[in-house]
């Protein structure tokens, strides 16, 4: 596809949405048209799935459900908004994609190889140019979140699976050292912004952007 497709992930408190914007401000100073998405969401059936997921009520959600709704709502997100983004030739950044399914479900909850599997159909093979790891210690993230407001169904987890989540996004970013780029969220602002870009500038002259 014409376009570029951009991802960022992370535990909870790693600073996503800033360095989103810095993102954003670097493609549109280059003339792009940039498409700003989340997951879960994105759309209209997929905000809605959202809802449901992140939902302190839904205490009884079994494992397996929280897997397919997550896949569901990407389904609709992939089709729906991202693949005509990147047709039309756009760069579309996203606030999470497969890589949080693989370490909140996989290995945070322990499901597996089932999950990279659920995704591969969800997403009809659609993977990211490069994805960013803003990586951060799963308390101190946990405690920067908590002072942001409160917190959702799956941040309230315990520690212990912040910290398999957590595992799961090092052993994604070991296996995939050319698209996931680690990035110390512990930086300042300024560094983690100036390391995004120098990767970005890479990408952009591997790409004739």
């Amino acid at each position: 596809m014409k376009g570029l497709f951009i991802t960022l992930e992370g535990g909870d408190g790693a600073g996503k949405s800033t360095q989103i914007r810095n993102i954003e401000r670097f493609f549109t100073e280059k003339g792009l048209v940039v498409v700003h998405t989340r997951e879960p969401g994105g759309t209209q059936i997929s905000e809605k799935l959202r809802d449901i997921l992140l939902d302190n009520r839904n205490t009884e959600m079994t494992d397996v459900t929280e897997m397919m709704i997550y896949a569901a709502s990407r389904a609709q997100h992939v089709r729906e908004l991202i693949i005509p983004a990147l047709e039309r030739g756009e760069v579309v950044i996203c606030d999470r994609f497969v890589d949080s399914s693989v370490a909140y479900q996989a290995y945070g909850r322990g499901l597996g190889d089932m999950v990279a599997e659920v995704n591969r159909h969800a997403t009809g093979g659609l993977r990211p140019d490069i994805t960013f790891w803003l990586d951060i210690d799963p308390a101190a993230g946990r405690a920067r979140a908590a002072k942001a407001g409160e917190l959702d169904r799956l941040e309230l987890e315990k520690l212990d699976f912040h910290y398999r989540v957590y595992e799961g996004y090092k052993k994604i970013a070991e296996a995939e050292p050319d698209r996931v780029k680690r990035i110390n969220a512990a930086d300042t602002v300024e560094e983690i912004c100036s390391n995004i870009y120098a990767c970005l500038e890479k990408l952009c002259e591997e790409k004739g952007i």
